[in-house]
Order: structure tokens, then C-alpha cells, then sequence
């Protein structure tokens, strides 16, 4: 399995970026992780549109489905294009009235993504997340490999049996130790390394990032509890799982 970091921000992107996203391979299977401001024009360095073979929408806050609708226009576009048609499956869940939106004549549909086991090469697996917006953690598991992203989250129990033994946790670190229990739904570095530490996961990967402050404060954070290998996702580089 092959991740690349899209964008790495939370709330919005900085200049020339994108927010935080993932295109994950497998077997010459193309799936975007999330899909919010900047993230088209950044997955254009990579692959290009019509080799997008699946979208998955963590929940319907601005930083993680602004793109979608770019998205409708350019499967539009493309396909016009092309001689063969491809659409695009985006799955998500359907607690909210914008899951109908994701569908765009024959371009895109959308699908339950609580209710799918597979994707692709990819095994599924869901939990509902602490967050204020209905949101889905996403298990991903191909060839006896497990990733686990949080997507936007508290720190939440349920989360630990979820992610237990993943070979990697993609975790958000939208803020620092000290505003802990200020922002609702959302976790510091200090406790994705908690989650990480009693998942018993074997490396960690911090996203949705803070806008100020230094970044490698949150690694340091998480080190507090967690031992095994901590990085802060970097934009463009393949890791390989």
C-alpha cells in the first residue's frame, strides 16, 4: 500500500497547499482520502483525473469536501474528453441531506460508506468519531496491512480497539498541549500519541494541522507516551506500508 500526503492543514489551506488529504494506492488502484480546498490541483500532481478509481469523505465540514464539487466539473470535463465514460464513486455517510449532493448525473454517485466493506482492493472498516459534525474513522486493510485514519476527532476511547495494531495511524494533531479542551473534536499531538500508544500501533502519522506554532512540538508531544516512530505527514512523499 502506497500513501501520499495531499495537504496537511485543518480549516484551510496555507498559501499553495491543500487541506489534510491522502491519495492511497494499491495494486494500480487510485482512492482520495478526503477531499477539501486545494486538494484537486494537488492530486493532479500525481495521477490524473480520470485515474481517480474512488473518492471516501470522512464528514461534510468545508476542509474536507470543498473540492467535491471542482471534482463534479472536471469528471464532467474529462469524461467529455475521453471516449470511454468512467464515473466516479464517492462514498460517505448519509447522516446528512449533503450525501445526495455528491451525486452528479452519470460523473459521480455517491455510496453509504458506513454500509461498504470493500473498495477496490481495499477491506473497510468505519467508527463514529467525537466530533461536532457527524464524521467516520476509516480502517483500511490490503494484503494483511492495516492503516487507520481518525479523520476529525477527540481523543475517544472507542478509537483504541479500532486502531488496535495498525501498522500505521493517520491521526489529525489539530492542536497543542495547551489548548486541550478548548476546541471540541479535536485531539494535540500529546494525545494522538495516546491513542497510538495504547493502540499499540507501529508508527504514527500526524495531520490536520494547526496553522501557527511550531509543528514539531506535536511530535514532541506525542513522544510523551508513545515510543515507536512519529513523523509529521509530508506533502508528496510515498510512504510505503
Amino acid at each position: 500500500m502506497k500513501i501520499i500526503p495531499l495537504g496537511i492543514w485543518g480549516g484551510y489551506p496555507k498559501a499553495n497547499s491543500a487541506t489534510s488529504s491522502f491519495l492511497i494506492q494499491e495494486d494500480g488502484f487510485h482512492l482520495l482520502f478526503d477531499c477539501g480546498s486545494g486538494v484537486l490541483a494537488s492530486v493532479q500532481n500525481y495521477i490524473s483525473i480520470q485515474q481517480l478509481d474512488a473518492v471516501i469523505i470522512t464528514h461534510y465540514h468545508h476542509d474536507h469536501i470543498l473540492d467535491v464539487g471542482a471534482l463534479h466539473y472536471a469528471k464532467l470535463i474529462q469524461n467529455q474528453l475521453h471516449e470511454q465514460h468512467k464515473t466516479l464513486p464517492i462514498y460517505a455517510h448519509d447522516q446528512d441531506e449533503q450525501f445526495h449532493s455528491l451525486s452528479y448525473k452519470e460523473h459521480t454517485k455517491a455510496y453509504d460508506l458506513a454500509k461498504t466493506s470493500q473498495i477496490g482492493p481495499f477491506t473497510i472498516q468505519t467508527t463514529k468519531t467525537d466530533h461536532p459534525a457527524y464524521c467516520l474513522a476509516v480502517r483500511l486493510n490490503a494484503k494483511g496491512k492495516n492503516v487507520v485514519f481518525t479523520a476529525d476527532t477527540a481523543l475517544e476511547k472507542s478509537l483504541i480497539p479500532f486502531a488496535q495494531n495498525a501498522d500505521l495511524l493517520v491521526s489529525e494533531a489539530n492542536l497543542y498541549q495547551e489548548y486541550e479542551g478548548q476546541i471540541p473534536g479535536h485531539m494535540s499531538g500529546r494525545q494522538a500519541g495516546i491513542l497510538a500508544d495504547e493502540a499499540m500501533v507501529k508508527q504514527l502519522m500526524l495531520t490536520h494541522l494547526p496553522h501557527f506554532g511550531n509543528l514539531n512540538n506535536l511530535v514532541e508531544e506525542a513522544k510523551q507516551t508513545y515510543t515507536n516512530q512519529t513523523t509529521i505527514a509530508t506533502v508528496g512523499k510515498t510512504y510505503i506500508i
